[in-house]
């Protein structure tokens, strides 16, 4: 029933590519050098071994460069950085803190959920982005460690941002390909995360409710603080969030309106530099998580090279042809292959390999159907939903599996909250096999027992 795997490319760009991918995850995951030096370095050896071109790095989506990816980060990051000085994150800190009674185990459920919700209906990074430096904040008051504050925000952000299209951009390509629309993902994959988000919460009980102490001193001190003291220059604040509300709507529509999510920041962050009447910009550019930046720009030459030598989609027709036609078993198969793929690779461009795959498997399968028929037939829909499962919980494995996941790790180390790569490790990836055998159970009940 399935196309049987081809010979990936031979010769000395395979195994150029295979070697310099190994060996930078082995830098990446060892920190022996800094992931940013590693993915810089990794990615220029594609380009001078010529495994890429320069045109397919920097000019080619398939292979090279997401500039949409980075110019989100960017200017979400801009928009930031010229609210930080309006007090809006330590009102947020406050708030959330007096809401859980400042027990430190109620603000990290409080967080967590509020980072899932948000992650559904924003994109995971912008999310993110908004959450971290309010759980420093309030990490540093509580006296307790934040690391572990932000690695479950990051776990939580890429779960919610399951739930939606528009949540993660793993969800945005399967919709582009399979032409689903924003309530189909609600309809079949909003249920199972719900239970997944129920899940995460008594895990934090489980694991931090012992582990998470505070003084009654420091208690005593957050419930005495008044949140609206903490706003200090609010006619900067309404025109952030006035802006920011902008970015939101534009979020939510830019589907409709035809403009990529760079496009929305890009204005957003341009008008709002505009109206907050910066006289030098540098400050708010110097702000911006340049390391992160660069790392995801050296990860997707890194990873466009072992896409373009065919090492990715050589693996997924290998694993869909162990399933011998059985949809059940392909469904299965892509869930957990995903999951797995994610963890180690960005979900991103393993989802560019993955959606061409699906296609032909449908092709073969009822070769006398073709456009909305085929890609949408019910018997395959369990097996797109398994490859946004798969694909978005996975990349809760490994610190490097989703964008939310770096973006955190950036920003904690430039606070002076290191997260290794173990350490998220730790943490990501028994939360990671958790919810995808969740996620098994949900698809053979719904689509296959009843």
């Amino acid at each position: 029933m399935f196309e049987t795997a081809q010979a990936p490319v031979s010769g000395f760009d395979f195994w150029a590519a295979v070697s310099i991918f190994v060996i930078a995850y082995a830098m990446i995951a060892y920190e022996k050098i800094h992931k940013t030096v590693a993915a810089i370095f990794a990615a220029s050896l594609m380009l001078i071994l010529r495994v890429l071109t320069q045109h397919e790095a920097f000019h080619m989506e398939a292979l090279g460069v997401d500039w949409n990816v980075i110019l989100v980060l960017i200017s979400m990051m801009i928009i930031i950085n010229i609210m930080k000085p309006t007090g809006v994150f330590e009102y947020i800190a406050i708030k959330s803190a007096r809401l859980g009674k400042c027990d430190p185990v109620r603000i990290m459920i409080i967080l967590t959920v509020m980072t899932a919700v948000l992650s559904a209906f924003l994109d995971n990074v912008t999310t993110v982005l908004l959450i971290a430096p309010v759980t420093i904040i309030i990490a540093d008051a509580l006296g307790v460690d934040a690391v572990p504050f932000l690695i479950m925000e990051a776990i939580a952000s890429n779960i919610g941002g399951t739930a939606t299209l528009i949540g993660d951009p793993p969800n945005i390509m399967i919709a582009s390909k399979a032409h689903l629309n924003f309530m189909d993902f609600i309809i079949h994959l909003t249920p199972v995360i719900i239970i997944i988000m129920a899940a995460l919460v008594l895990i934090i009980k489980i694991v931090f409710g012992r582990r998470l102490r505070t003084t009654e001193e420091r208690k005593q001190t957050i419930l005495q603080m008044d949140e609206d003291n903490a706003i200090t220059d609010p006619v900067l604040l309404k025109k952030s969030v006035f802006v920011l509300a902008l970015v939101l709507v534009g979020f939510v529509f830019h589907g409709v309106l035809y403009y990529e999510p760079a496009t929305v920041t890009l204005f957003g962050a341009g008008l709002l530099l505009l109206l907050s009447n910066v006289k030098n910009p540098r400050r708010v550019l110097a702000e911006v998580e340049w390391p992160t930046i660069f790392f995801f720009i050296g990860l997707f030459v890194i990873i466009g090279g072992v896409v373009k030598v065919g090492l990715i989609r050589m693996a997924s027709i290998k694993v869909l042809a162990i399933t011998h036609g059985s949809l059940f078993a392909a469904s299965m198969v892509t869930l957990w292959f995903s999951a797995i793929a994610s963890a180690i690779v960005d979900n991103i461009p393993y989802v560019t390999a993955m959606n061409p795959l699906i296609i032909n498997m449908a092709e073969q399968l009822w070769p006398g159907q073709s456009g909305i028929e085929l890609l949408q037939h019910k018997e395959l829909m369990p097996i797109w939903w398994s490859l946004a499962l798969g694909a978005c919980l996975g990349g809760n494995g490994t610190a490097i599996g989703a964008s939310a996941n770096v973006i955190i790790v950036g920003m904690a180390g430039r606070a002076g909250r290191k997260i290794t790569f173990f350490k998220f490790f730790m943490y990501g990836f028994p939360i990671m096999i958790l919810t995808v055998l969740i996620s098994t159970v949900y698809i053979w009940i719904r689509y296959y027992v009843f």
